[in-house]
């Protein structure tokens, strides 16, 4: 079933998104009317207000969570991979209500939206395959009639928090690796997009209990502000904690977590740059950049929010990026044709607007960036993109904003380039332009970009998910997706097996007589 979602002025009734839910499979009951309120950015209409997990029910979901845990954890791995095969298959059936569900309270375009929800398909696919192949090692012993191998368990209960922009992929990402791994999940999404993660946690449930390996509450989400967080950073009994958002946020997380010697995959800020070489394949670039600065409205971690051009070709690329800006359709996401929709909130283009102006106070020359469809949208933000040409790579430029603004700088050497590049706090994704195999390979080395993410004529945004996805610096350092990720959410033990009638120690250490 597919969601239309009308351009409409009005909030949806309460009765229009309990059908939704309904037809998911994952109805509301309980949870609607409470003091979270879920507006749509597309119109700033309200769309329910759900009730708030308090801290005395945190402490309840914990313990459903670790009895879980300990039951799943005995179901072998490719019975858990059956597990998410099968709510797969219900995502698929369901994925264009899903898509819908991010368009109306994430303002994603359709397209984008559709995207997403292909990107938990493919993790679950991931995943299952996953399931048969948690390998450990065999360990050359130095010990006759030993054996040495390495194990791979269960790690315990895996949390989760989420950011609005992504509500459906990032938790994927985790949520499927940690099932198979033989965990359970908490996972607490954005106050701003809680709709999306009760819609995949419902049908998450609905597919285990058709199942009979599966333990009841083996996924549960909980819906709150900063203190069901920083709950969740205290709670011993959280093995692991996985969180996306800001580094101010994935601070106060890591000192928590580690306060009490737990885990913490972190995937904080991104402040990507492309270095654009006069070697590049100029239409190839282009393209490249607008898809990467302006998806999402700029409300990605893996935005391009800084464009380093070769003094030579710089002032023909961006004149090539503003055209391409202008033909650029700005407007509701749910419309057939739009590109770009709106930011998430009010407090988003007070910080956009804020930024432009520094940048025109550090010397920058702000092309774009204004609000657009304001009479149309009163309650909504929508905006159009902007280029800033910066004299040099001022605070502002070093500073994550999350909306549509690419800064454009200006080099004369590649080793110049990739110190801009570098030259920043956050360390998360990075690409070059370029048909210079020296270029692009220099740039893929040790001495080259410092991300975790690095890519050759291809933009900073979109990752598969067969690769690890995060980043260095104040990125936070984390790992999600794909590769040998799965490592994060278990334990690993040495095991030494003695099948002879001897003892011998290590090193040849002689004990006693």
């Amino acid at each position: 079933m597919k969601l239309h979602v009308a351009s409409a002025r009005t909030a949806l009734p309460r009765e229009t998104i309990s059908r939704m839910f309904e037809d998911l499979g994952a109805p509301l009951d309980g949870l609607i009317g409470g003091s979270v309120e879920n507006r749509s950015p597309i119109d700033g209409g309200m769309l329910c207000t759900l009730k708030a997990t308090g801290l005395g029910d945190f402490e309840a979901v914990v313990e459903r969570a670790s009895a879980a845990f300990a039951k799943w954890r005995l179901v072998p791995p490719p019975a858990r991979g059956e597990l998410v095969r099968r709510f797969c298959a219900s995502v698929r059936e369901h994925r264009g209500l899903l898509a819908g569900l991010i368009t109306l309270e994430c303002g994603k375009t359709n397209e984008e939206a559709a995207g997403e929800i292909q990107e938990v398909i493919d993790i679950c696919e991931f995943a299952v395959g996953l399931s048969r192949q948690l390998y450990g090692l065999a360990i050359a012993t130095e010990r006759p009639g030993h054996r040495m191998a390495e194990t791979w368990h269960p790690l315990g209960v895996f949390g989760q928090i989420t950011a609005f922009n992504f509500p459906a992929a990032v938790w994927s990402w985790g949520a499927m690796i940690a099932l198979v791994c033989g965990d359970s999940v908490i996972w607490k999404p954005s106050e701003k997009a809680p709709l999306t993660a009760l819609a995949l946690n419902g049908l998450l449930e609905k597919a285990a209990s058709t199942y009979s390996h599966a333990p009841a509450h083996l996924s549960q989400v909980v819906i709150g502000d900063k203190e069901i967080g920083r709950a969740m950073a205290r709670d011993e009994r959280i093995a692991v904690l996985s969180a996306t958002g800001s580094t101010t946020m994935g601070r106060e997380v890591a000192v928590a977590v580690a306060a009490r010697l737990g885990r913490s995959i972190l995937e904080l800020g991104g402040n990507n740059a492309a270095i654009v070489t006069p070697h590049a394949d100029i239409d190839l670039a282009v393209r490249g950049i607008v898809f990467a600065a302006v998806g999402t409205a700029g409300q990605r971690c893996t935005t391009m929010r800084r464009l380093i051009a070769h003094r030579s070709i710089a002032d023909a690329l961006i004149e090539r990026l503003k055209a391409a800006y202008a033909q650029l359709r700005v407007d509701d996401p749910s419309k057939p044709g739009a590109h770009i929709g709106p930011l998430i909130d009010a407090q988003a283009y007070q910080q956009m607007q804020k930024a432009l102006a520094t940048a025109r106070n550090e010397g920058g020359d702000v092309w774009g960036g204004e609000r657009v469809l304001e009479e149309e949208y009163p309650e909504a933000f929508y905006v159009r993109p902007a280029i800033v040409r910066m004299p040099a790579q001022t605070g502002i430029v070093k500073a994550e904003t999350f909306a549509p603004i690419l800064y454009a700088l200006e080099y004369d050497t590649l080793e110049e380039a990739i110190a801009l590049q570098n030259g920043v706090t956050q360390g998360l994704s990075s690409a070059i332009f370029t048909t210079d195999m020296r270029e692009a390979e220099t740039f893929l080395s040790a001495s080259g970009s410092d991300c975790g993410i690095a890519n050759v004529n291809i933009g900073t945004s979109g990752a598969e998910i067969g690769g690890a996805f995060g980043g260095e610096k104040a990125t936070g350092g984390g790992r999600a997706a794909g590769s040998d990720t799965w490592k994060n959410f278990m334990r690993r033990a040495t095991n030494t097996i003695n099948y002879s009638t001897e003892l011998p120690l290590s090193q040849g250490i002689e004990f006693g007589s």
